[in-house]
């Protein structure tokens, strides 16, 4: 990937978004993740089968990713990348609910608030689904923005691609209760390791954000390294915490998913509830982070091809 390819691609994405009627690569590692597990799970009859199975599964999914991303065609590796970004999507979506509260319409922004979150949201009042943007902004933010752009960087389309599939391989197995305990170890802890700098350098990105819209990026700071690191991922916290301080609203706590309490490390604890105000600012905040990765990766693409 040239900076040329990338600033087209990251084009794309502004205008266009994530078209529903086009072929997503990620809906494609989605059904092999699907058929491979479909499989693999009558092989399996224990945790140590089942650990095997999910690896050998998670392994075959972000292999397959890094041969996607290895066409030589130049227009090709522009599509790709361009599915690999997701910054319109992500603020679009989160508008969208905002906007349903902005006129007293509870009840659609619950229904608008399901298409980007997996917790239940039917009895959400304006605070909690105020709150629940303001976490998926902060949490896409290295999952759809800075984290591709940084793997493009490092290691061009197949790097990006085989980062999607395994982003991917997180969300639909990689989680620790029953069925996925072992079967889905694997691709949870191949995501940590995939997120790992991203995941700071989506929360350092939060922090220059608040700095550039004059707001206080010293307290974005300070929640981030006290509060990033309560989570048990390693992940998990950065920037929810940064956005946590930038914003200073209360984050995490106890959500439900499909009628089950979770209980979440609470963040900027000393903080205000969030509000619709707060979810309109996150949003700002994170088109501005969005730019700045944008511009980090441009810069890291023009200094590797001097070298």
């Amino acid at each position: 990937m040239n900076a040329s390819g990338l600033a087209l691609a990251y084009a794309m994405d502004l205008v266009l978004g994530d078209p529903e009627w086009f072929p997503h690569p990620v809906r494609g590692f989605g059904i092999l993740i699907r058929s491979g597990e479909h499989c693999l799970r009558p092989l399996t009859c224990g945790a140590k089968s089942e650990f095997l199975a999910g690896a050998a599964l998670t392994g075959a999914v972000a292999s397959a990713g890094w041969f996607l991303g290895r066409t030589k065609n130049a227009m090709w590796r522009v599509m790709l990348t361009w599915t690999a970004l997701a910054t319109r999507s992500l603020l679009v979506e989160a508008q969208t609910v905002i906007g349903a509260l902005d006129a007293n319409d509870v009840d659609l922004a619950r229904q608008r608030l399901r298409r980007i979150v997996g917790r239940d949201t039917a009895y959400l009042d304006e605070t909690e689904i105020s709150r629940a943007v303001i976490e998926t902004l902060a949490e896409s933010a290295c999952d759809g923005i800075v984290a591709p752009l940084f793997w493009l960087a490092a290691g061009g389309v197949s790097a990006a691609m085989s980062y999607k599939a395994i982003n991917t391989l997180d969300s639909m197995i990689g989680h620790p209760e029953p069925p996925y305990r072992y079967f889905g170890r694997s691709a949870a802890r191949l995501d940590d390791a995939a997120n790992l700098v991203p995941s700071r350098l989506a929360a350092l990105a939060i922090v220059a954000a608040v700095r550039l819209r004059g707001g206080d990026a010293g307290r974005a700071w300070q929640i981030w390294q006290r509060d990033g690191d309560l989570h048990a991922s390693p992940n998990a916290g950065q920037s929810e915490a940064a956005m946590a301080g930038a914003l200073g609203v209360r984050l995490g706590g106890t959500n439900y998913y499909d009628g089950v309490l979770h209980s979440a490390p609470v963040l900027c604890a000393e903080g205000r509830p969030a509000s619709v105000h707060d979810a309109r600012a996150a949003v700002s905040l994170i088109a501005l982070v969005s730019g700045i990765a944008f511009g980090a990766a441009l810069l890291a693409l023009a200094v590797g091809r001097r070298k």
